[in-house]
């Protein structure tokens, strides 16, 4: 069986479709052959939305924040090549890491854009080296850079974190289908048997 086929005791629940480079409906799928097949999946993905700060001062908005390691305490990023904070990055030995509450959707919409200054009207701290923390977010961690890979067209950043602080307890915020939204916690539902 080809590496990118599909075994038929393992088909689509009814209801669904999957994609195909072809870009349509398929009952088995085949390789990924154009990025148009993993940003659709990826909108369905939703992830936390971070800013992540750097001395200059520079800093974006990030969903690609996740953990490594707890032994060692590791963290990660990643940032396209094409990106302006991209050199910031690539000459600092440290960084900070901004998890957003949902009432924090304007800073994360303000970090998010080109061609601005992302700081004007946010309030932040320089800690040491200059590093920025960001005032009124739930929580923030800085980190040492232990790894700078170019990985496909996005720059992989691994950090060890040093300190950090929780302030307060928020509503998550999230980016889902190309919109920020809130993350709530759920009542527990029962599970629907299939007769």
């Amino acid at each position: 069986m080809p590496d990118d086929a599909i075994s038929d005791h393992a088909q689509t629940p009814k209801g669904t479709d999957m994609v195909t480079s072809e870009n349509r409906p398929a009952r088995y799928s085949t390789a990924v052959a154009d990025d148009d097949i993993l940003l659709r999946v990826l909108r369905r993905h939703a992830a936390g939305v971070t800013v992540i700060t750097v001395p200059g001062p520079a800093g974006f908005t990030a969903t690609s924040f996740t953990s490594v390691s707890l032994q060692p305490p590791l963290v990660s990023f990643c940032l396209g090549l094409g990106a302006s904070t991209v050199p910031a990055v690539r000459e600092t030995d440290r960084f900070a890491v901004h998890l957003l509450g949902a009432k924090n959707a304007e800073v994360a919409r303000q970090f998010a854009r080109s061609g601005v200054d992302r700081y004007q009207g946010i309030a932040w701290t320089a800690h040491e080296d200059g590093l920025p923390i960001l005032d009124d977010v739930p929580a923030w961690l800085t980190a040492r850079v232990t790894l700078r890979q170019p990985v496909g067209d996005h720059l992989l950043v691994v950090g060890e974190v040093e300190t950090g602080a929780v302030h307060q307890e928020a509503t998550a915020l999230v980016h889902h289908d190309r919109a920020f939204a809130a993350a709530r916690p759920l009542l527990p539902q029962p599970i629907r048997r299939a007769s």
